[in-house]
């Protein structure tokens, strides 16, 4: 084949034939360079453990640990030569270390291997994107507290099918996003101590032959202990896993928020009006405001979710230990995470600037026949009614209004008589929106009290 058809099946990109190919298809370095600062930690423990039992010298390891700190510092410059040749991170700084210190560099890499190294860094990685999960978590629930605290008593109605269904107050509708989104914390903690458990030392697959002490890497590293199993500690990836898991389902719930805000600011609810900052205007109709920050929102569930699809499919056939596969681990999770933490700050950020709408939230909970229930409830609780039976006498009062296009309090009393003769005019005082609401007082009801006393309790758990 000669190199003008080599050119045509592969392309310009790759006009050096096969071995361009090979080297694009195994480079990592163009994603894998995020890990530097965890490679870099990593084998600087690495290193102070080897002098400490003795397998190097404490000279050999001063001038790594120093020839590290030199690299770390390029990098952080943007000085750092990034090389595809070399692969990926791990190579990158070894050659540079070496160019660096000379000789000492080559005794780094004694008693480990690339396979317990991108265990390592990559777990530590990810551990750092549930911290930051969490703490995105904590100011987005703070925010709704704000939120809910300021309406605790405001009324608005409660959905079901997206219809009205009964009323319920403006902080009892933020603390179930409170309640959401706290849910999501207890998963990323827990993903987070089943994932701190320390990889390096494990090797290649097998362990190593060197006297090493794995408990004080671990240690360095800010691990709880070191993996039990070498085999297991190269293959998993559970970790990464757990952490788009975890990720997955809290996108879900900024989709569900997202969603309710785009509803919630159209014209046709005018529930809140958010704030400038996070809506954008149209090119041709001036009057538009759109909520474009939630929408975006809305989708990034798309991205997280396809990254925890992509990475199980790539683990889900894979045997023990390591496989070239496995580097398709990093870009999807890199993805995930930075979607994660944008949408998580461009949520707070609308959530702390919104403004909702008394007066719009009330007259919309005052319609519908929303307080239909509280009727049925009166018909039980104080004339000794079935429920069914009151189920039947409250559905002929809503027909009846809605045949004189009124709502459930503009009906006379004779009219609610002629429905069921025992009803006497003290049922009007369960049928305004603020009875209704200040009624519910069972555990995880919506009356302001009720409401405010889970404020508390999350304002003690965030402290």
């Amino acid at each position: 084949m000669t190199d003008k058809t080599q050119n045509a099946m592969w392309g310009g990109r790759f006009a050096a034939g096969p071995d361009a190919i090979m080297e694009a298809i195994n480079a990592s370095i163009s994603f894998d360079k995020r890990l530097y600062a965890q490679d870099i930690e990593g084998s600087r423990a690495h290193a102070a453990m080897l002098a400490s039992t003795g397998i190097i010298t404490d000279k050999d390891a001063e001038t790594i640990r120093e020839g590290l700190l030199t690299v770390l510092s390029e990098i952080e410059r943007g000085e750092f030569p990034f090389s595809a040749a070399l692969e990926d991170i791990h190579m990158n700084i070894e050659a540079r270390l070496k160019d660096i210190i000379g000789e000492p560099a080559g005794r780094l890499h004694t008693a480990r291997s690339r396979n317990d190294q991108v265990a390592l860094d990559f777990r530590m990685w990810v551990r750092g994107q549930a911290d930051a999960a969490i703490e995105g978590l904590k100011a987005l629930i703070r925010a709704l507290l704000v939120q809910a605290e300021a309406g605790a008593d405001w009324v608005m109605p409660g959905f079901t099918h997206l219809q009205t269904a009964q009323p319920v107050t403006w902080g009892h509708h933020m603390m179930a996003y409170v309640e959401m989104f706290g849910r999501d914390i207890g998963r990323f903690e827990d993903a987070r101590r089943r994932m701190n458990e320390c990889p390096l030392g494990a090797a290649a697959l097998a362990g190593t032959s060197f006297p090493i002490d794995r408990d004080m890497t671990a240690q360095a590293l800010g691990f709880d202990r070191p993996s039990a199993n070498s085999l297991d500690a190269v293959a998993d990836r559970d970790f990464a896993l757990e952490y788009l898991s975890a990720a997955t389902i809290c996108a879900m719930h900024l989709s569900r928020m997202a969603e309710e805000l785009v509803i919630w600011s159209s014209a046709q609810f005018r529930f809140v009006t958010l704030s400038d900052r996070f809506s954008t205007g149209s090119s041709i109709m001036p009057q538009k405001k759109n909520p474009d920050a939630a929408e975006l929102i809305r989708a990034k569930i798309g991205r997280i979710l396809g990254a925890t699809v992509g990475l199980f499919t790539v683990m889900k056939g894979l045997p023990l230990a390591y496989s070239k596969d496995m580097q398709e681990d990093k870009e999807q999770v890199f993805d995930a995470a930075d979607s994660l933490m944008l949408a998580l700050a461009a949520m707070s950020g609308m959530v702390s600037d919104l403004t909702a709408n008394r007066e719009a939230l009330s007259l919309a909970a005052a319609s519908g026949f929303s307080t239909a229930t509280d009727l049925a409830d009166w018909l039980v609780r104080e004339l000794g009614l079935p429920f069914r039976d009151a189920h039947h006498v409250t559905g002929t009062l809503v027909a009846m209004a809605e045949k004189k296009g009124c709502d459930l309090p503009d009906l006379s009393l004779d009219e609610m008589k002629s429905a069921h003769s025992g009803i006497t005019d003290a049922v009007f005082d369960v049928l305004g929106v603020e009875n209704s609401v200040a009624s519910r007082r069972s555990y995880g009801g919506t009356a302001p009290e009720n409401v405010r006393a889970q404020i508390a309790r999350w304002k003690e758990k965030l402290s």
